[in-house]
């Protein structure tokens, strides 16, 4: 078994984080204290720094408490390196032995919550090595040969990132899933469709889940263009200017299944576009699933009455024994709101910094983690809803009957059957339906009679167009509400799906 193989045989799992860990985090316990650091973390530094970090500098400059996050993604990245190194012939096989060892035993300390984190070792890099150094002593040193911190914490920050857009992936395409089942099972019901919250047009209750279908298709379709920008390997940048050991990038970014190296040094250690890329298109998802929400929301409230949500997403009042509150869809709304700041937050850090490595980018990782974790509960909460939610499809129905929602079926007809120029149908049309409104009925209750007073032409055709079926039924344009083209756009969907497999 060669060293590489030796590396990646060890326990650091190389899949995506599970949904839990997504959720609420790695959380790593106290078990073992690792004693005060602060004359190890003088050597960290080097021979530069004769006196330790005063407590305010200690405490700000320490980045443990949330990078630990990347405790999975730091020794696998350095196991890809050490690994190298031997093949390279850059350090001896027998160290690489060693030290791959050790890696294991701390990926296995760390997976049991065994080891602790200390603010005198600054972050996750060097609580691993110092770690390391504990159990193999000083050859530990040797595994930072050829790489820097600047060029690690870019590695293993991708590495994150990338795991988190497959867990979205993963999240949205259940979520899909579960709009493809339910827009199956009401590809025929009716539901009034809106403009400015209006009555507008009936459409299919199917036909309005499908258009969110469209909405996380084009959300999975960022993620997997910022996943394939991101997938350049920046470990051996080193600091930034690159190394003068003799290092093999292709055979860690492959071994870390990344395309190919970055190109450039300088730019490999600065660059946060892979982070900003993943922000921005949770941003645009959680907008989504917030519009979801708000009518999820509204439709459950007692004017509507569209949907009754599940007990398991809803809650009661303190007071009020008869609410049933729909707060499980007020968070996801609300949370489209934390999401988009910590994009904002992230793009402010990025604006403006030279090149290459500034310590402001030590805070490119907390927005990135709250947003992933709120994304990650946003999603299970709307998959959720969707899946159990009760649609009132009378209430849908009726509400569909009453809004002179076959208006524009009217003034159609007048253009089809009565030759009339749209503009004057659309002005017919207002004239009736001003008439039924002043009559207290929908369109089809008037008779016959009162169409013709106001134009001529209309004959007892007409009301074969009034009713909201026929309305929904003509909408067979491609894309359009149709029964029939809703259940082909489902059928096509899946279809979509069973080929990403």
């Amino acid at each position: 078994m060669t060293i590489s193989d030796a590396a990646f045989s060890c326990s650091v799992s190389d899949e995506p984080l599970s949904h839990a860990d997504s959720a609420i985090g790695i959380i790593i316990s106290r078990n073992i204290r690792i004693t005060n650091r602060t004359s190890d973390s003088n050597s960290m530094w080097g021979g530069r720094f004769a006196d330790g970090p005063s407590s305010i500098m200690r405490e700000i400059n320490a980045s443990i408490p949330f990078d630990k996050k990347l405790w999975q993604q730091d020794i696998r990245a350095s196991l890809a390196h050490v690994a190298m190194l031997a093949e390279c012939q850059i350090i001896e096989a027998e160290d690489a032995t060693r030290i791959i060892r050790g890696l294991n035993q701390i990926a296995e300390e760390f997976g049991a919550g065994e080891i602790a984190e200390d603010l005198d070792l600054e972050d996750i890099h060097m609580h691993v090595e110092a770690r390391l150094t504990e159990i193999i002593g000083p050859v530990a040193g040797r595994l930072h040969t050829a790489r820097s911190r600047n060029d690690q914490v870019a590695t293993d920050f991708r590495l994150w990132v990338r795991d988190a857009m497959d867990q979205v992936d993963a999240g949205l395409l259940a979520l899909q899933n579960a709009l493809l089942d339910r827009a199956e099972e009401h590809a025929e019901s009716i539901l009034p469709g809106f403009t400015h919250l209006q009555s507008a047009q009936p459409v299919t209750l199917g036909h309005h889940l499908m258009a969110y279908f469209e909405m996380f298709a084009r959300d999975r379709s960022r993620f997997a263009d910022a996943r394939q920008r991101l997938n350049e390997s920046p470990l051996g940048a080193a600091a930034l200017a690159g190394t003068g050991f003799p290092i093999d990038r292709e055979k860690t970014a492959a071994m870390l299944d990344f395309d190919r190296p970055t190109a450039n040094s300088l730019d490999s250690v600065s660059d946060r576009d892979f982070a900003l890329d993943y922000l921005m298109a949770a941003t645009q998802c959680s907008l989504h699933l917030s519009r979801l929400a708000e009518e999820l929301v509204i439709w459950a409230s007692q004017p509507f009455g569209f949907v009754d949500l599940p007990d398991s997403y809803s809650t009661g009042s303190s007071i009020m024994p008869q609410k049933r509150n729909p707060d499980a869809a007020e968070l996801v709304r609300g949370h489209s709101g934390r999401i988009a700041g910590a994009m904002q937050a992230l793009v402010m850090t990025m604006k403006g910094l030279p090149l290459a490595y500034s310590k402001d980018m030590q805070d490119d990782k907390p927005p990135v983690f709250e947003a992933h974790d709120l994304l990650g509960l946003s999603i299970a909460a709307m998959t959720g809803m969707v899946q159990e939610v009760a649609f009132r499809t009378d209430r849908m129905r009726a509400l569909a009957e009453s809004g002179f929602a076959t208006a524009t079926d009217f003034a159609d007809w007048l253009v089809r059957e009565a030759g009339l120029p749209f503009r004057e149908a659309h002005h017919v049309t207002g004239a009736v339906v001003a008439m039924a409104e002043e009559a207290g009925c929908g369109l089809a209750d008037l008779e016959l009679s009162r169409f013709q007073s106001v134009d001529e032409r209309v004959t007892e055709a007409v009301y074969d167009v009034l009713s909201v079926d026929a309305s929904v039924a003509s909408r067979s344009s491609y894309g359009g509400t149709a029964p029939v083209q809703v259940r082909a756009q489902i059928v096509a969907a899946r279809q979509k799906l069973a080929g990403e497999n």
